[in-house]
């Protein structure tokens, strides 16, 4: 049924009672002699003004029902009471104006069947139920239905307008966490600079000045050389020792440049037309620059895989920190496989996570999913 039936299909059904009801009134109201031409007027005009209501507004919609109560009665009055039956009809149509009229006002209708018509009382009862039904069903029952099928799809909508509002709100989080991340390695850099500047230059200076001046008094004083020689070995050890202080203080943690890398991974993938998200839960802290390690090469190689072969539009990497587990696990909405190769990449897989003491296990269905179970 096409879309366009599908919501005028209770056009087509009035019409067709009203026409077969004018037909029986107008077979009745000529016995061999033909329906007179003024029958058949009322009736095109009935039908037509009928048919055509639910095109205008509402006032004039209320406008032609009117008439066509007129013409109903009309027809009564000239035809006789074989268009009586034509009236629920139009007794239905008059109450259809007002959608906030409880159903119970159509079974007065019902009181009409105790007037004769030619129809027959239990004839009558059947029609007038029948037509009742499909009045009842279309203005309260089918109505009721739409009006939550439009209240759906007005939900779905702002629902789906929430989600892309969230994701944009996301992915524009992860770009300030990745533009601060990056500032702050570019200022640690700055800053390791300028220490290395001031404590490893001057240094280096001063000892270059003290073995310029051991060169000197080499050949007449060897002992004062030698004293001096040692002073600049002991400054050139003070110095590496200062060094090492340095670099170990300014050296970033591991986790935030595992996460860094995680997010720019992301960042690729969207970039390239893959909608790709990362999501933590639990206390990151807790994982070792070991497992960090194990995370990185897996994850980096598993999203690898599913650029590649998987022809997805979407992976998602979860990391969950449990009790005494860390659960990493990527999965994309890509086509699967129904059978797993361990060429290099999931090779390597499998050891990096042997090695730390963990699982590594595989979903092909609806996509394919690595997850790997590490304890801590």
């Amino acid at each position: 049924m096409s879309d366009r039936l599908r919501e005028n299909y209770f056009v087509f059904v009035r019409l067709a009672l009203m026409v077969v009801l004018c037909a029986y009134g107008a077979m009745g109201e000529t016995e061999g002699t033909g329906v007179s031409v003024g029958i058949l007027l009322l009736v095109s005009f009935y039908i037509g003004v009928m048919a055509t209501k639910e095109l205008f507004g509402e006032r004039a919609k209320l406008l032609m029902t009117l008439a066509g109560v007129a013409l109903n009665l009309l027809l009564v009055y000239i035809g006789g009471r074989e268009f009586i039956m034509l009236a629920y009809c139009t007794l239905f149509e008059v109450l259809s104006l007002f959608p906030a009229l409880d159903f119970r006002w159509y079974f007065v209708a019902l009181l009409g069947v105790w007037i004769e018509t030619p129809l027959g009382f239990t004839a009558q009862i059947v029609v007038v139920f029948v037509i009742l039904t499909v009045y009842i069903q279309h203005n309260y029952i089918v109505a009721d239905y739409r009006k939550r099928m439009r209240e759906d799809v007005v939900t779905e909508q702002n629902l789906k307008k929430d989600i892309r509002e969230r994701e944009h709100a996301s992915r524009e989080e992860i770009r300030k966490s990745m533009l601060l991340a990056e500032n702050q390695i570019l200022e640690e850099r700055a800053s390791l600079s300028q220490t290395l500047h001031d404590k490893l230059g001057h240094n280096i200076n001063g000892s270059i000045y003290q073995l310029e001046g051991v060169k000197v008094l080499m050949e007449k004083d060897p002992e004062k050389s030698r004293a001096m020689t040692q002073a600049v070995i002991d400054q050139l050890r003070t110095g590496m020792d200062e060094i090492r202080g340095i670099l170990r203080k300014e050296r970033p943690e591991k986790r935030e440049l595992a996460l860094l890398q995680l997010y720019k991974l992301c960042e690729d993938c969207n970039d390239k037309g893959v909608e790709t998200e990362f999501g933590s839960e639990g206390d990151l802290t807790l994982i070792g620059d070991e497992l960090w390690e194990v995370i990185l090469d897996n994850a980096f190689e598993a999203v690898t895989n599913s650029m590649k072969y998987a022809h997805c539009s979407h992976i998602d990497i979860r990391l969950v920190v449990m009790n005494k587990m860390v659960r990493c696990s990527i999965r994309d909405d890509g086509v699967g496989c129904k059978e797993i190769k361990d060429g290099m990449g999931i090779s390597g897989m499998r050891q990096r996570v042997r090695a730390a003491g963990g699982t590594l296990s595989f979903e092909t269905e609806a996509g394919f999913t690595v997850t790997m179970l590490l304890p801590m």
